[in-house]
């Protein structure tokens, strides 16, 4: 049985077997001696995306990783970084220092600031984040042509991730062939990625992306 440590991009955690490019954490969320995840789903404002690699350290998912025994933080799991932006992380300052630096440029330009802080960042994104503040708005989806590529969207329980303008559905395996943009379906839909990290993708910040959506999207 797959553990409950992949996160959707609604922010929404949940057991799926299929593997992400990247994987994160919101603080110590899980029962090491089950396996199983706690009722909180964050411990920490500061929600980020790491490698899967780094320095050859190896850890147990939602086992005993801290040096004294205890849990550790909880390794959660993400398709790709478009999909952990949207559900509101961002990257790690240790393991991606270089993708952690332009986000947070990015994101300052996107707030009209020079430089912001990583807590100034993680406290913003807090109140944004569908699954810290279900209750912030959510605007509606103008022409996808006006949204930056790595846009996420929601129309129901369905995500979709908007590339060249066109709306790539999302799931866990990877992205489906493109539909129509939102513009042209009439559909009802709305941004899941926080306005602040909207603002760095709209700033320039270029995600890393599943291969599915290269073959999809022809390249």
């Amino acid at each position: 049985m797959p553990l409950q440590n992949r996160v959707d991009p609604f922010g929404t955690i949940r057991a799926d077997p299929a593997r992400g490019l990247f994987t994160g954490n919101r603080g110590i969320l899980h029962d090491p001696a089950t396996k199983t995840l706690l009722s909180r789903r964050w411990t920490s404002k500061a929600w980020i995306v790491c490698a899967c690699d780094y320095k050859g350290w190896r850890r147990e998912p939602m086992g005993r990783n801290a040096p004294g025994g205890g849990a550790g933080w909880t390794e959660l799991f993400f398709l790709d970084e478009v999909t952990a932006l949207a559900a509101g992380h961002r990257p790690c300052f240790t393991c991606r220092r270089d993708a952690a630096r332009r986000f947070a440029a990015a994101f300052a330009a996107g707030q009209g600031r020079a430089r912001m802080s990583a807590p100034q960042i993680d406290a913003i994104l807090h109140a944004e984040r569908l699954a810290s503040a279900p209750h912030a708005p959510r605007p509606p989806v103008p022409d996808p042509a006006a949204l930056p590529d790595g846009t996420m969207l929601a129309e129901g329980s369905r995500a979709f991730a908007v590339r060249a303008g066109r709306l790539l559905p999302w799931s866990f395996a990877g992205y489906g062939l493109p539909l129509l943009p939102a513009a042209e379906t009439g559909s009802a839909r709305t941004i899941l990625t926080p306005a602040a990290t909207l603002g760095a993708l709209t700033a320039g910040y270029a995600p890393v992306w599943h291969a599915t959506a290269d073959a999809v999207a022809g390249g």
